[in-house]
C-alpha cells in the first residue's frame, strides 16, 4: 500500500475507534449493554487492525492529522516531560518526531536564555507548522529543520539530551534510529521515550528495552504506568 493509501486508511480506522469508544460510552450511561459490548468489539477490532498495518509499514502521522496531537496527553503532557527531562539553560536538546510542538514550545521555553532545541520530523508541513508556532511565540531558541531519524544530520556528541513521544515505532528502522540517538548524545547525555496503548504504533517497555540495549544503551528507570510510560536511558560506557 502506497505511503499516501495507509495514512488515509490510519485516519479512516482511527476516527472508527474514537466514534466506536464513544458510542460505547453513551450505550453504557443509556443501559443498552448489548449495543454497548458491540461498539466496544468494533473499537477494539479497529485498534487491532491500525497496529497490524502499522507494524507492517511504519508510518509518521500525516499532517492532515494533526489535531490529534493537541488532544490532552496525561502522564505526556508537557509539564510531565519536563520533569522527567529536566531541561536546564545552556542544554542543546533534540526533539525527534515534534510535530507541531506541543512538547517543543515549553521544552524550549524551558532551555531560556542560553539554551537550544534542535526539533527534526520527517515532514515539512510539521517543520513549518513548529516554526509558525514558535515565531508567534517569540521563541527563537528552535532549530528545526526536515530529515530522517535514521540517519540524523548531527555531529557525534552533540546533544546533552534527546526525546520522542510516541514516535519511535513510526520509523521503519527502529533501532537504525536509536543506534543514530547514541551517536548524537554526549557521554551521559539522556534519552527519554514515552510510549501510550492506545496509539497503533505502541512499543512495550519489554521490547523497548531491548532494542535500546541493542543500540547501545542503559535503561536507567520508567515513569508512570505501563499502559503509558516515560523511560529514561543513558549511553552505554565504552570500555578503554
Amino acid at each position: 500500500m502506497q505511503p499516501q493509501a495507509w495514512a488515509f486508511m490510519r485516519a479512516c480506522l482511527f476516527f472508527s475507534e474514537i466514534v466506536a469508544w464513544v458510542l460505547a460510552v453513551v450505550m453504557t450511561f443509556r443501559g443498552e449493554l448489548l449495543w454497548a459490548a458491540v461498539c466496544a468489539l468494533f473499537a477494539l477490532g479497529a485498534n487491532m487492525a491500525g497496529r497490524v498495518w502499522s507494524r507492517r509499514s511504519p508510518i509518521a502521522m500525516p499532517y492532515f492529522m494533526r489535531w490529534v496531537l493537541l488532544v490532552p496527553r496525561g502522564p505526556h503532557s508537557p509539564n510531565h516531560i519536563k520533569r522527567i527531562l529536566q531541561p536546564r539553560s545552556g542544554e542543546r536538546i533534540l526533539e525527534v518526531g515534534p510535530g507541531i510542538g506541543v512538547h517543543a514550545l515549553p521544552i524550549a521555553a524551558s532551555l531560556l536564555p542560553d539554551g537550544v532545541l534542535d526539533a527534526l520530523d520527517v515532514q515539512q508541513e510539521m517543520i513549518d507548522d513548529l516554526k509558525r508556532r514558535a515565531a508567534s511565540r517569540g521563541l527563537a531558541n528552535i532549530v528545526a529543520r526536515q530529515g530522517d531519524a535514521q540517519k540524523l544530520p548531527y555531529h557525534d556528541h552533540t546533544f546533552d539530551a534527546a526525546y520522542l513521544i510516541g514516535v519511535l515505532g513510526e520509523i521503519p528502522d527502529a533501532v537504525a534510529a536509536l543506534r543514530e540517538l547514541r551517536r548524537v548524545l554526549k557521554p551521559g547525555g539522556r534519552l527519554l521515550i514515552s510510549e501510550v496503548l492506545i496509539d497503533p504504533d505502541f512499543i512495550s517497555l519489554r521490547v523497548l528495552q531491548k532494542m535500546a540495549g541493542t543500540a547501545g544503551f542503559v535503561f536507567e528507570r520508567k515513569v508512570g504506568p505501563s499502559i503509558a510510560y516515560s523511560a529514561v536511558f543513558r549511553p552505554a560506557a565504552v570500555a578503554d
